[in-house]
């Protein structure tokens, strides 16, 4: 059985990190909801068990908690912030709300030895996040650490190997953070570290090749890093039974239908259907200028498509998708509440009633950095593995105003002129993402002693670790005069080119 660390989330913003910082130990971990019986965590028997943080109170009326019988199931249990208040409130110990707030960097002074800390210095920066602090420990347990406004930082029952700290050593501002989740990991619940991305692949292609059977998977393949991925997955364990459809909506970066059929086709003699459906979606977005209206309409008009090339090729009872572990966390998370739609994502679902499938998600459990590891396993081309983020919509989404045949041609060359220049860069691999919009402006300009009433194109370049935040990338002055050049000598139909310098946020990271 694979050994692996579950997760309990309690809502943390971090509690994805906390996998992340275990798996780049080679050690499995898995985000479970916080609400998990005993009786299926028994089952599943993880080595050990991490209580996240979280925003609420363990006051606060219809807090999550805990069954006090997982920490009596004899494993090794992690309480951080939240989780160590609910490990001590559950087991007899004292929270009360504290009197300061406790946020941002601060000194940690290590009083007694602890397997946590084994190898750190006495004192260390750590991260804080809470209000909220444990004023008695519960029976069996002994302090480990304190700060400046808190008593009890760190607590550990080392005969019934239950440890809380207050702080968050899965973030980068806690100094040695990652050491602690190694002692953790390693020396208290006693993991080996053989979680390998190459075995992993091995093991879903033969898990693909069991659970399929003899039966036929469509997919939607995109050309995107998660598509693909997927598609080579499948491909390798099911051959001729996979069947892929790249739609063409006309809203595509300069040669994309053409590279994803060359590269998959030639490559990885899949079964790829192109349904060149531009003047389609075209026709659809005639009048329409509201972002979100734009969005939902080249979802319905994708479905659409991607259902009729679906009935072309028969029954099939799979239907294959390039979900990712982030994905899964954020629509099933027990504590996420209401919220406001920023924008709508395009997905292949409301299928009509006469396609029903059953869903194949072969990489719900890897996040994205570990999809494109798989894919440079698989032997998938890195112009693919190492590409940029591309939304669903397309171009669709940075056309300012309404969508025509004209405009996408337009700042489709505007970007090529972007993408090559900026691929010149030598760390061009630590740019999150780099495009080009165009904005619904005319301005007037002068070209070759004429007047000309043109568009106005913006460049937007930001770095990022996982997209929730961006800050705007500080391009060459020389990359950028470039750009401009390009764009404006090269592409008629723009004459002046602006840089995006805003943040996300409040920004976001595409204009709609």
């Amino acid at each position: 059985m694979r050994e692996w660390i579950a997760i309990l989330d309690y809502g943390s913003q971090y509690t994805q990190l906390i996998a992340r910082r275990i798996r780049e130990r080679h050690v499995y971990s898995e985000i479970v909801p916080c609400g998990i019986s005993v009786a299926e965590l028994k089952a599943r028997a993880p080595a050990g068990i991490i209580l996240s943080g979280g925003p609420n109170s363990v006051f606060a009326e219809g807090a999550p908690g805990i069954d006090p019988g997982i920490l009596g199931l004899g494993l090794p249990v992690l309480g951080i912030c939240y989780g160590m208040q609910l490990m001590s409130q559950t087991l007899g110990g004292a929270v009360e709300p504290g009197t300061r707030r406790e946020y941002g960097k601060t000194r940690l002074r290590v009083k007694a030895p602890c397997a946590l800390f084994e190898g750190l210095a006495d004192e260390l920066d750590v991260w804080m996040s809470h209000g909220d602090r444990v004023t008695a420990i519960p029976e069996g347990f002994a302090p480990t650490a304190v700060s400046a406004n808190c008593p009890f930082a760190a607590m550990a029952d080392v005969s019934r190997r239950l440890y809380g700290i207050q702080f968050h050593p899965e973030v980068v501002h806690t100094e040695h953070g990652m050491e602690m989740l190694a002692n953790f990991v390693f020396h208290i619940c006693g993991c080996r570290g053989d979680w390998q991305l190459a075995s992993w692949a091995e093991d879903t292609i033969a898990r693909l090749r069991r659970e399929i059977g003899n039966e036929e998977v469509v997919l939607g393949l995109s050309g995107g890093v998660d598509s693909s991925v997927a598609a080579v997955l499948l491909s390798r364990a099911i051959g001729p039974r996979l069947h892929c459809i790249f739609v063409d909506n006309g809203l595509l970066r300069a040669g994309e239908a053409t590279a994803v059929e060359d590269a998959f086709r030639a490559r990885f003699s899949l079964d790829l259907r192109v349904a060149h459906a531009a003047p389609r979606f075209y026709a659809a977005l005639k009048g329409v200028s509201d972002p979100e209206t734009k969005r939902k309409i080249i979802g319905r008009e994708f479905i659409a498509v991607f259902a009729e090339e679906a009935r072309r090729i028969g029954p099939c009872r799979f239907l294959a998708q390039g979900t990712i572990y982030p994905d899964v966390i954020e629509s099933s998370s027990p504590l996420k509440g209401p919220s406001h739609t920023i924008k709508s994502h395009h997905n292949v679902g409301g299928l009509p009633p006469d396609l029903k499938f059953e869903l194949v998600e072969p990489l719900r459990e890897l996040f994205k950095d570990e999809v494109r590891a798989v894919g440079r396993v698989l032997g998938i081309p890195d112009a693919f593995i190492d590409r940029q983020p591309f939304p669903g919509p397309g171009l669709g989404v940075r056309i300012l105003g309404e969508v025509t045949e004209e405009k996408a041609d337009i700042l489709r060359e505007a970007d090529w002129r972007v993408q090559e220049e900026v691929r010149k860069l030598p760390w061009y691999g630590r740019i999150w993402q780099t495009f080009a919009v165009l904005l619904p402006v005319r301005s007037v300009g002068v070209m070759g002693d004429q007047r000309t009433y043109e568009y106005t194109c913006v460049i937007r370049s930001v770095d990022s670790v996982d997209a929730m935040t961006a800050d705007w990338t500080r391009l060459p002055h020389e990359t950028l005069a470039a750009i401009s050049s390009r764009i404006i000598n090269e592409v008629r139909g723009i004459n002046r080119v602006v840089y995006d310098i805003s943040s996300k946020p409040p920004a976001t990271i595409e204009w709609e």
